[in-house]
């Protein structure tokens, strides 16, 4: 099975465990991923509601590039939910809105690129493992099954709304992490917030809007006894991992929830070193949860929830350089 793959921005930085748990169950899924070579930022999420064309432009070279590489494949997969939108729409629009078809390949042709609409296929990664993998193979590669662990499913608000092309069994209440989680021999528990939004760049913006999002979230899995909560989505996982320390603190709480990746409880599941899988570097362990299953994480992870933080540096950040050439001296 080939594929174009699109990284995105996250999963090269943030999301790095993401990309290298994915790397490590690769080869395990006969899957064939070839890198859309110089690609660039889908433009996250706010830059669609600013300049629709060349917000388009920005995700429409990505299409560009990937049929213009494709070998033997016309699907490109995308990992993060965000770019996967982001693909998905821009395709959508191209095929359907003559005007913007025009407007964005028009603004392609300035870099001598030319994008066909229809021409690509854009799917997610959850989607590809679940309909072209399958969960008869992946219950044969499972080595250690997540026998006694609890896992909370989560999808995020994204990559389920809106289905175009119709790709999941329902954009409220969707089932396919779930089966996959239960293929691996986790227990899945109900979690009726799986679409819920994660409160996105709100933590940017909003604190106070962004914790109650997120402990709406931590809660939820909390209550029904989630030892573990999963999701597919590098944002989703960023906020309620990397913020839950903040949420604790503005609420007064004590939520210790893991958030990992589905890529990650695969590859436990299909008997990979946890180090291997990116396992440890999460904000908030997941030690206890993962013993649960004797899956040994790295010592130096730290316990009960507390962030791990780079030491700063005593000079403190560079500062600006400023130069000369367009302030009136000389070059």
């Amino acid at each position: 099975m080939k594929y174009m793959f699109y990284p995105g921005c996250s999963l090269h930085r943030s999301a790095r465990p993401y990309l290298d748990s994915l790397a490590a169950i690769q080869e395990k899924l006969t899957m064939e991923l070839q890198e859309v070579e110089d690609w660039n930022c889908c433009g996250a999420t706010e830059y669609m509601s600013v300049y629709r064309a060349p917000a388009h432009a920005l995700v429409g070279r990505n299409l560009a590039l990937a049929q213009q590489q494709s070998n033997g494949s016309d699907t490109v997969m995308a990992a993060c939910s965000a770019c996967y939108l982001n693909l998905e729409k821009t395709e959508n629009y191209m095929r359907t809105d003559e005007e913007l078809n025009n407007k964005v390949n028009t603004a392609l042709a300035e870099g001598d690129l030319h994008y066909d609409a229809g021409s690509i296929q854009v799917r997610h990664l959850l989607d590809i493992i679940y309909n072209d993998v399958g969960m008869d193979r992946i219950k044969n590669l499972v080595t250690n099954p997540l026998e006694g662990l609890k896992v909370a499913a989560y999808y995020g608000c994204m990559i389920v709304r809106p289905d175009v092309n119709q790709r999941w069994n329902s954009p409220e209440y969707p089932t396919v992490l779930e089966e996959l989680m239960e293929a691996l021999g986790a227990e899945v528990i109900d979690f009726p917030m799986k679409t819920h939004c994660c409160s996105g760049h709100m933590t940017q913006i909003s604190s106070d809007v962004a914790y109650e999002l997120i402990r709406r979230l931590i809660y939820g899995a909390t209550h029904y006894e989630a030892d573990i909560l999963v999701t597919l989505c590098p944002m989703c996982q960023l906020n309620l991992d990397a913020y839950q320390i903040e949420m604790n603190n503005h609420f007064d709480t004590d939520y210790v929830m893991p958030i990992l990746y589905f890529t990650q409880l695969m590859g436990l599941a299909f008997g990979i070193e946890p180090e291997e899988l990116g396992i440890g570097r999460e904000f908030v362990s997941a030690k206890q949860a993962l013993a649960k299953i004797g899956a040994p994480v790295p010592d130096e992870v730290p316990e009960k929830g507390k962030p791990r933080r780079k030491k700063k540096k005593e000079e403190g950040l560079p500062m600006p350089q400023v130069s000369t050439r367009f302030n009136g001296g000389s070059k």
